[in-house]
């Protein structure tokens, strides 16, 4: 068990147990399947042809345990699984050498665009997580994103660094969508030693080192909020400069939220159109009209205007860092469902028969049912 002392520092760490010989960044690192699966490490092949995956996810990886404990986390500290048994955003992240991910990505250097290096959260992590930016810098083309764990960044120094290994842009994965949530599933109930004013503090000052436009945040539909909740956050980090990356709650077996139920699809559906039209449109949140369950039931929007937005299917596709043209590289194919269900973040540009599902499912569970 970690020990966190009274300013939320870890102190002590336990490791997994029976599991001395595990191989540990910065030589290696764990891979999204997807990710593994396109670099032809993994077996598979995706349920769409559609699906081009153009971003390679990868994240350090230690025999200790994340000091983190959040309630909704695969790689949480009290999640007593092997690493082969564990799963991030339920599938699998299996481990591979640094050099072997380099050669690869090489090869499919046509379609892989950008790789974004999460930091787990450990002490050693962000200086690991250098190392694996400037490896990459040295050796592809891609373009690189920092996702940060803020809790390991305590000063401006430290974001600095980021930038000059390689890193373009940083996320920060700030997930619950008000300080009370964020208390709840991140903080002091689980054991955990994040702190809401500290994450902020460290997106706003990403914005004073990065370039304006490439610093975002994480948030996590499904957690506890309201539709309202999760787009003042949206329009808070949009205030910043700041723009959101969103997923629908997925839940991971054996975890404290191990039980709980994915976010209906119109709630979902709603807060994806509503972050894309305050990041993508400039629409503010003063626009919209809420209902008494914080539900949105009026997005401000002519019905022609809001018809053209929903035929483009955009909105509902992943929301991720991009590519040099523009367009999300991030598109994280199946990471927040499984195959066999709806998609809730499409990786490609959603046809005339997804568009047809999309608009069943935007007003479901909502004011106009």
């Amino acid at each position: 068990m970690a020990t966190i002392n009274q300013d939320r520092e870890i102190v002590h760490i336990e490791e997994r147990p029976h599991q001395a010989d595990m191989p540990e960044s910065p030589d290696y690192v764990m891979t999204s399947l997807a990710g593994a699966m396109a670099l032809g490490l993994e077996p598979g092949r995706f349920a769409r042809d559609e699906v081009q995956l153009k971003g390679l996810n990868v994240m350090t990886t230690y025999q200790e345990n994340c000091v983190a404990n959040c309630s909704y986390c695969g790689v949480s500290r009290e999640r007593r699984v092997t690493r082969e048994e564990t799963t991030f955003i339920r599938v699998k992240w299996p481990v591979y050498h640094v050099d072997d991910l380099i050669e690869r990505a090489n090869q499919v250097s046509h379609q892989m665009r950008r790789l974004c290096v999460g930091m787990l959260a450990q002490p050693k992590s962000l200086e690991h997580s250098l190392t694996v930016i400037e490896r990459f810098q040295g050796a592809t083309n891609l373009l690189i994103s920092g996702l940060i764990t803020a809790s390991l960044i305590k000063s401006r120094e430290q974001l600095e660094r980021i930038k000059a290994a390689g890193a373009d842009r940083v996320d920060i994965a700030i997930d619950a969508a008000t300080d009370k949530l964020f208390e709840q599933h991140r903080g002091r109930p689980v054991k955990g030693p994040h702190q809401w004013d500290h994450f902020w503090r460290v997106t706003q000052m990403a914005t004073e080192v990065f370039d304006p436009g490439t610093v975002g945040i994480h948030l996590v539909v499904g957690l506890g909020e309201t539709e309202e909740d999760l787009l003042r956050a949206v329009q808070k980090a949009q205030d910043l400069g700041v723009v959101t990356h969103l997923f629908s709650f997925n839940p991971e077996p054996s975890t404290l939220l191990g039980d709980r139920p994915q976010p209906p699809l119109g709630q979902y559906r709603r807060t994806q159109l509503g972050r894309y039209l305050i990041n993508e449109l400039g629409l503010n949140l003063h626009h919209f009209q809420f209902n008494a369950r914080g539900q949105v039931s009026d997005f401000g929007l002519e019905a022609d205007v809001l018809e053209r937005i929903l035929l483009s299917g955009r909105p509902f596709m992943t929301s991720g860092c991009p590519d040099e043209t523009g367009e999300t590289a991030c598109n994280r194919p199946y990471s927040n469902g499984r195959p066999s269900e709806p998609i809730r973040n499409f990786a490609f540009i959603p046809n005339a028969d997804d568009v047809a599902e999309i608009r069943r499912q935007l007003w479901s569970g909502g004011e106009a049912d």
